[in-house]
C-alpha cells in the first residue's frame, strides 16, 4: 500500500527546489513602461494651425460687405422610400430668402414632386425652356454644357442638398443653360413654376415677398460677391475720378471660445503610496490631457457651430468627378484659393488617393514637416486625421486650407495665460478632497477655430474610399 502511494505521489509533480517567479517578483524591481493609450493620434490640425490669442473669450471676424443670399443647402426628411423637404429649408432659395410664413412654406413643400433617377438619365436639356426647380436630396448630378470647341464639358457637379433652376420660378423666358445628367442614381424633389404661381396668386404675403425681391436694385459686386470698390485705370488727361469707400459687414460674426472639461479623481492612498518609480497623479493627468486634446481636434472639425466641416462656404464645396479622389479633383481644390498650406484627410481617403495615383502611373512626392515624411500634392502636404467622419456609404471629405491671419486664412483660437495653466489655454485646478479621501482636479481646455474669408477653406465632399479598380 505504501509503495503504491509513493508511486502516485512521484507521478504527480517533482518537488519544488527553488523560489517561484511569482514570489520572486514581489522582491524584484520590474522594468515597466509609462501608461500607454491607443487614442493618441498625430493631431496635425492642432500642430499646423496658427493660433491667435483671444482676450475676453470672443473673436470678431470683420469682413468687407458681401451680398450672398440663398447659398446654403436644403435638408430633407426620409421615411422609407419617401423623401420630403423640410419646409423652413426652402428659405435657402434666393427667391424665398427671409420669407418666414411657415404655413405657406409647408404647402410649397407639399407641392414638391419626388423624382427618382438612374445613372446617365438627363433631367434637363440644354436650350430647352426652364419651368421647374430641382432640389437634390441624394445623388450626384453633372451640369454639362458646350465647350469652347463644341464638345460637351462638365461645368459643375452638384450633390446632396444642392438646388438648381431656381430662376425659373418667376422668369417665364428662362431656359436651361446646361444639361443636367445624373452621374449616379438618386432622388430629387421638383417644384414647378405653375404650382408656385398658383400659390403666390392665392397668398398675398408670398406674392408681395416675390415682388419685393424682384424689385430690389442689382447690387454692384465683384466676382466674390463683395460690395464693389469704384476705381479708374488707364485714363488720360484730367478725367474725373470716381469716389468710393470700402463697406463692411454691419453684423460681423463673433466666435466664442468653446470648452472641453473633465474632473480627474485620484485616491489619496494611491497618490501617497504608489508614486515610485512613476508619479501616479502625473501619469493620470498626462493621459487626461491627451484625451482632451483629441476631443479638441474632433470639435474643431465636427462642431456644428465652429467646426471646419460645417463652416466651409457652399461655393467652396466641390464633388469628385468620378467618386474617387483623383489628381484632377485635388487640382481643382487647389485652384479655388491662393496660397494653400495644407490638405487634411482621413487616412483611408489618402490611401484612396494613392490608389488613383498608382492607377495613372503618378508618384506624389513626400515632403519633410518637422522631421516627418508627409505625402504631398503639388508641394502641399496632405496630413492625416481620423477625426474626419466616414459615412455609412463609405464616403468622406478632404479639406484644403490657407492658414494665418496675415493671409486671411483659417486660424485656431485660444486664450493663453489663464489661471493654473499647464499648457496654453489649458488649466488644471485643485478642487479639494472628498470625505472618501478622493482628490479631484478640474481639467479645462478653451479653444475654437475661425475661417477669416470664405475661400480660405475648401472641401472635396462625398469622396469614395471603398472602390478598388
Amino acid at each position: 500500500m505504501s509503495v503504491q502511494a509513493g508511486s502516485e505521489t512521484e507521478a504527480q509533480s517533482p518537488p519544488q527546489r527553488s523560489l517561484a517567479t511569482s514570489a520572486a517578483r514581489n522582491l524584484a524591481t520590474t522594468t515597466k513602461s509609462a501608461p500607454q493609450m491607443q487614442e493618441i493620434t498625430s493631431r496635425w490640425l492642432l500642430k499646423m494651425l496658427p493660433w491667435v490669442s483671444v482676450q475676453g473669450g470672443t473673436y470678431r471676424v470683420n469682413r468687407r460687405l458681401s451680398y450672398s443670399v440663398g447659398d446654403g443647402r436644403v435638408e430633407f426628411i426620409k421615411t422609407g422610400t419617401q423623401v420630403q423637404v423640410i419646409p423652413a429649408e426652402l428659405g435657402e432659395l434666393p427667391l424665398l430668402r427671409a420669407y418666414e410664413d411657415l404655413d405657406v412654406l409647408t404647402e410649397l413643400a407639399a407641392r414638391c414632386q419626388q423624382l427618382d433617377f438612374a445613372a446617365g438619365q438627363e433631367l434637363t436639356s440644354f436650350g430647352s425652356p426652364s419651368d421647374k426647380v430641382f432640389l437634390l436630396a441624394h445623388g450626384r448630378i453633372d451640369q454639362v454644357g458646350p465647350g469652347p470647341y463644341g464638345e460637351d464639358a462638365v461645368l459643375q457637379t452638384v450633390a446632396d442638398g444642392a438646388y438648381f433652376g431656381e430662376d425659373s420660378l418667376v422668369d417665364e423666358e428662362a431656359i436651361w443653360e446646361y444639361t443636367a445628367r445624373a452621374a449616379t442614381s438618386g432622388t430629387a424633389l421638383v417644384l414647378s413654376r405653375q404650382d408656385f404661381q398658383l400659390l403666390a396668386d392665392r397668398v398675398d404675403s408670398l406674392r408681395a415677398h416675390v415682388e419685393s425681391v424682384r424689385s430690389l436694385p442689382a447690387q454692384r459686386t465683384n466676382k466674390y460677391g463683395e460690395a464693389a470698390i469704384d476705381l479708374s485705370a488707364g485714363h488720360q488727361g484730367e478725367a474725373v475720378l470716381p469716389g468710393t469707400f470700402v463697406d463692411y459687414e454691419a453684423k460681423p460674426r463673433e466666435y466664442e471660445l468653446s470648452i472641453a472639461q473633465t474632473v480627474l479623481r485620484v485616491h489619496t492612498r494611491v497618490a501617497d503610496l504608489y508614486n515610485q518609480p512613476m508619479n501616479q497623479t502625473e501619469q493620470q493627468l498626462r493621459l487626461t490631457v491627451e484625451a482632451l486634446r483629441e476631443r479638441q481636434e474632433h470639435e474643431m472639425l465636427n462642431n456644428t457651430d465652429f467646426g471646419l466641416l460645417h463652416n466651409a462656404d457652399y461655393d467652396q464645396r466641390i464633388q469628385p468627378h468620378d467618386g474617387v479622389p483623383s489628381p484632377d479633383d485635388m487640382d481643382q481644390l487647389l485652384s479655388m484659393r491662393r496660397g494653400s498650406k495644407m490638405f487634411l484627410a482621413h487616412p483611408k481617403a489618402i490611401a484612396a488617393f494613392g490608389r488613383e495615383c498608382n492607377r495613372r502611373g503618378l508618384y506624389p512626392e513626400s515632403i519633410d514637416v518637422g522631421g516627418h515624411r508627409v505625402p504631398s500634392w503639388r508641394g502641399v502636404p496632405i496630413f492625416p486625421s481620423s477625426k474626419i467622419p466616414i459615412s455609412d456609404a463609405r464616403t468622406t471629405s478632404i479639406l484644403c486650407m490657407r492658414t494665418g491671419e496675415e493671409e486671411s486664412g483659417v486660424v485656431g483660437l485660444h486664450q493663453p495665460g489663464i489661471p493654473d495653466e499647464i499648457e496654453p489655454s489649458m488649466s488644471v485646478r485643485f478642487m479639494g478632497i472628498s470625505e472618501q479621501a478622493i482628490i479631484s482636479y478640474l481639467v479645462t481646455a478653451y479653444f475654437s477655430a475661425a475661417v477669416l474669408v470664405p475661400d480660405a477653406l475648401g472641401v472635396l465632399e462625398n469622396v469614395e474610399i471603398g472602390r478598388w479598380r
